[in-house]
């Protein structure tokens, strides 16, 4: 099968959107199907089957950043990329957002599969909730990553749903090479604003014992600010952004991984891939992250915000040994039963649904004139 993924988020910007498309990609892939994946690169395409569609402008969204590409350049390579590979079937990754994807649910003839990752709120539904209804009409299946996704989106575009948990890639992270440190270690990685809930973890950390390490990833508005808060605690090592393979190392190295967020998130999917490097978990007792964690089983979870819940978990995780293992144990099961490879065998099952299930029909926009232009006829859609 020839399936197209389009990304509406830059693929070289890091973000749980991206790392799942990216993912996604290379386990199709892997099971032999040919596949393109379309999205912004602002620099070199991040894997060999990237069709870049240009640069990205930062956009607010959901209390975070999101790189979009919604220029009209942007939107005349998607065209021609789509008319160039003539996918069987076409996945769209947050297929209301301005750029790429809507644009794909406007041009493309062929069989479309909507996945909505976002979770909270979205002011874009509530300002234009009946036109996205009729755009997300040409979706043929409408999949969320989680319930609350699902429970956003569904409550403005209605219709039909099917769940689908996000994948991690296990073996990339089983792999990993443990990073060295010599004393009980912590790691974060993700966007430093608000919602991420850094700096509830690093007063969490003036909680804790001199002999802690921290290990803090990443960058955004808040790093300058936080950095002169904590005033050059020589406990805390700031990374600044990494690539995939120092964090898989990290990863692999800490003996916690800690993901603190306020809310906003849909699905912990950072959570599972600590749980596949084989690293305790202690995280905000989240909706989203109850997907991917049983408190108290696969991770310790305390209320958002609570800094000394925060530490409290910390400290059991660093210094009962017991306790470690199991939620290690516990952990890497847990992320095994979400591995890439199975969540990729649940969208093939969708896509060849789709295949089974096209009508001939007359093609409309860029597609009609695809086939004049060629001499060919319309092709079943």
């Amino acid at each position: 099968m020839r399936i197209g993924l389009v990304c509406a988020y830059s693929l070289t910007t890091p973000g749980g959107v991206q790392g799942q498309v990216l993912g996604l990609s290379r386990a199709l892939r892997a099971a032999g199907h040919d596949v393109r994946l379309l999205g912004p690169c602002d620099g070199a395409p991040p894997d060999p089957a990237v069709i870049p569609l240009g640069n990205s402008v930062p956009v607010e969204a959901n209390g975070s950043i999101a790189s979009l590409a919604p220029d009209p350049a942007a939107q005349l390579r998607t065209i021609r990329a789509l008319w160039d590979e003539a996918f069987d079937v076409v996945n769209l990754h947050e297929p209301l957002a301005p750029g790429p994807t809507l644009t794909t649910l406007f041009v493309e003839d062929a069989p479309l599969v909507g996945t909505f990752h976002a979770a909270g709120t979205s002011s874009s539904y509530r300002l234009f909730g009946s036109s996205l209804r009729l755009v997300a009409d040409r979706l043929a299946v409408r999949c969320a990553v989680s319930r609350d996704a699902r429970d956003l989106a569904g409550a403005v575009l209605g219709g039909t749903w099917e769940l689908l948990f996000n994948g991690v890639e296990v073996e990339r992270y089983a792999k990993a090479t443990p990073w060295p440190t010599d004393r009980p270690t912590i790691f974060f990685v993700g966007r430093h604003e608000p919602r991420k809930g850094l700096h509830q973890l690093l007063q969490a950390v003036t909680l804790l014992e001199d002999d802690v390490s921290v290990w803090v990833a990443g960058t955004g508005p808040q790093t300058e600010e936080l950095q002169r808060q904590v005033g050059g605690d020589p406990r805390i090592e700031w990374l600044g952004r990494i690539a995939d393979e120092e964090k898989f190392s990290r990863m692999a190295g800490a003996d916690v991984f800690c993901a603190p967020s306020l809310g906003g998130e849909s699905f912990g999917v950072v959570l599972l891939e600590a749980m596949a490097a084989g690293t305790a978990v202690v995280a905000s007792d989240l909706p989203g992250y109850r997907n991917a964690a049983r408190p108290g089983t696969d991770a310790l979870l305390s209320t958002p915000g609570d800094v000394e819940a925060l530490a409290r978990g910390l400290r059991r995780a660093l210094r009962e040994p017991g306790l470690a293992e199991d939620l290690v144990g516990a952990g890497e099961q847990r992320a095994e039963s979400f591995a890439m490879d199975r969540l990729a065998e649940r969208y093939l099952d969708i896509f060849e649904r789709c295949q089974a299930q096209r009508r001939p029909r007359p093609r409309r926009g860029f597609g009609a004139l695809r086939a004049r232009l060629t001499r060919q006829p319309f092709p079943a859609a």
